[in-house]
């Protein structure tokens, strides 16, 4: 599918005033004195929610999680939006060198055991953020799980944070209208069939009998029994 004929189906919608109301919150949160950071993994729709801190405030830290296992596509789709959105992008990664992530019968952990391989990539490296920090930004949305169905804008998370998520209402043809007209670049695996982009070992195309705006995850983790690395379950409340 065509970058052009993916936002073309976009709704219309406004968004002026969802803006505004991220923008008020922010500034809550900064005059109580709280300290404040975003994730994202930088997949096909992470690039709405970095604009808009690009445009509220682009001073705050934005973390990547380098598990040294991304498409490398997504990695030249992290350093444009940094150049064009300006945004203070740091990567973070585990302690544990990717030679030493085996299992016993010293396979890579991502072909066996994926939940220990997450959690050693993903949820240990940003867990130590947590706890310097008072306000977590991420991007997630009701429609793309059943765990995230359940969560509510604000939240409590793991070691006192507050879990923020702005978009949490946004579906993704508001997603692609925002992308649409904002003229903001599209991760290049959309185009060969990719709507949620994680980890390559992990990550196929997406069932093509679903539309894009289905916010379809099946290509997620295909055949290993899960929907989350973790950054959403255990470091929730």
């Amino acid at each position: 599918m065509s970058s052009q004929s993916i936002l073309s189906q976009a709704t219309d919608t406004t968004f002026d005033q969802l803006i505004e109301d991220i923008a008020v919150d922010l500034a809550k949160y900064k005059a109580e004195g709280k300290k404040i950071f975003a994730s994202s993994s930088f997949q096909p729709q992470s690039v709405v929610l970095l604009d808009i801190i690009s445009r509220v405030d682009n001073t705050i830290p934005v973390y990547f999680l380098d598990t040294n296992y991304h498409f490398p596509e997504t990695i030249a789709f992290r350093d444009e939006l940094a150049e064009k959105l300006g945004l203070n992008i740091i990567d973070i990664k585990s302690k544990i060198p990717v030679k030493d992530q085996v299992d016993e019968n010293g396979e890579p952990l991502h072909i066996h055991q994926s939940d220990r391989c997450c959690h050693i990539n993903k949820v240990e490296p940003l867990e130590d953020i947590l706890k310097e920090n008072d306000v977590w930004i991420n991007g997630i949305r009701k429609g793309q799980s059943a765990v995230r169905a359940q969560m509510q804008k604000e939240e409590e998370g793991k070691h006192g944070v507050l879990r923020y998520h702005p978009i949490l209402d946004w579906d993704s043809k508001m997603v692609f209208k925002y992308i649409n007209e904002r003229k903001l670049p599209l991760h290049s695996l959309i185009a060969k069939g990719y709507f949620s982009v994680g980890c390559l070992p992990c990550t196929q195309k997406a069932d093509p009998s679903k539309p894009l705006w289905s916010d379809d995850r099946s290509g997620r983790w295909a055949g290993k029994g899960k929907t989350e690395c973790g950054l959403h379950t255990t470091l929730g409340k």
